[in-house]
């Protein structure tokens, strides 16, 4: 089959034909390229909500660092660690995504109907949440170290992947709605500690310090397409606004009753765990009043 195509593409009519395909695909790429500026242009709270969970991603990478000099964060960090950032992605789905989507439905004309259609988002956004961990094949970082598996590492970076989609979506549409309220710092905040985390699983797996910040700094990356979803959902069903904060939140909710919780609150590390959520809650309490 390789010499097939080998001989195929030796003939010059053939070779013609790749350059106009290339040509073709590359003024496709710059068409789409412009008319993503032109819409981003028009419509600038969308840029500040991608703009907002680029932020946000960036910051795993951050964390990420301290493996280049440090390695595994201790068992007795881990719990207070992943607190922090479930206390803190819980304070960010109330705050800034369940509150302003209440206070829209009080004010419109319709609030019960409204209500019970922002409840059913809500619902929805989790579930959603639900069957992707379902059909997605992972593996989970906090437990590696402690069970003594090695898991593929494409199924750890999917696990991840599946974690931070719903941190971007929730930055996006609280960015893009106006309603940000500390959302953009404080998931920035909490993914500090999480890169390093990410990072430490990769070390456990086998990679190589420097393979493993960029690793993590490649699965934060995927917090800006979350945050595409979330512009797009604020942009282009406006007047169903309370919808996409409450499906955001319950993806965001998931995550936290799902993953956080049960991998922070091991057995012997409950106190610590609890500790490292409530400061997390009132960090970003403090945000939600400061910005």
């Amino acid at each position: 089959m390789t010499d097939i195509v080998a001989r195929h593409y030796a003939r010059p009519a053939a070779r013609r034909h790749l350059w106009i395909g290339l040509a073709m695909a590359v003024v496709g790429i710059a068409f789409g390229i412009a008319q993503a500026i032109a819409w981003f242009a028009a419509h600038p709270m969308a840029a500040r909500g991608v703009q907002a969970s680029l932020l946000a991603g960036l910051a795993t990478g951050l964390g990420a660092l301290p493996v280049l000099f440090m390695r595994r964060p201790s068992e007795n960090l881990m719990a207070p660690m992943l607190g922090l950032a479930g206390g803190m992605m819980l304070a960010a789905s109330l705050f800034s995504l369940l509150v302003p989507a209440v206070q829209i439905v009080g004010a419109s004309a319709s609030p019960w109907w409204l209500g019970v259609a922002t409840a059913g988002a809500l619902l929805a956004g989790a579930a959603a949440m639900q069957r992707m961990d379902q059909r997605t094949p992972h593996a989970h970082v906090e437990g590696i170290a402690e069970n003594g598996t090695q898991p593929h590492i494409a199924l750890v970076v999917a696990a991840i992947a599946l974690h931070n989609v719903p941190e971007g979506l929730a930055v996006g549409v609280s960015a893009a709605a106006g309603v940000d309220h500390g959302m953009t710092l404080g998931i920035a905040i909490q993914n500090i500690p999480e890169g390093w985390i990410v990072a430490s699983a990769m070390l456990v797996l086998g990679a190589c310090p420097w393979r493993a910040a960029a690793m993590a700094l490649g699965t934060g990356l995927v917090e800006p397409v979350g945050g595409m979803f979330g512009v797009m959902a604020t942009t282009v069903a406006d007047g169903l606004l309370p919808l996409a904060l409450a499906a955001a939140a319950g993806a965001m909710l998931w995550v936290v009753s799902h993953e956080l919780i049960p991998a922070s609150h091991r057995p012997g590390r409950e106190k610590a765990a609890t500790a490292g959520l409530t400061a997390g809650f009132a960090a970003m309490t403090v945000l939600a009043i400061a910005i």
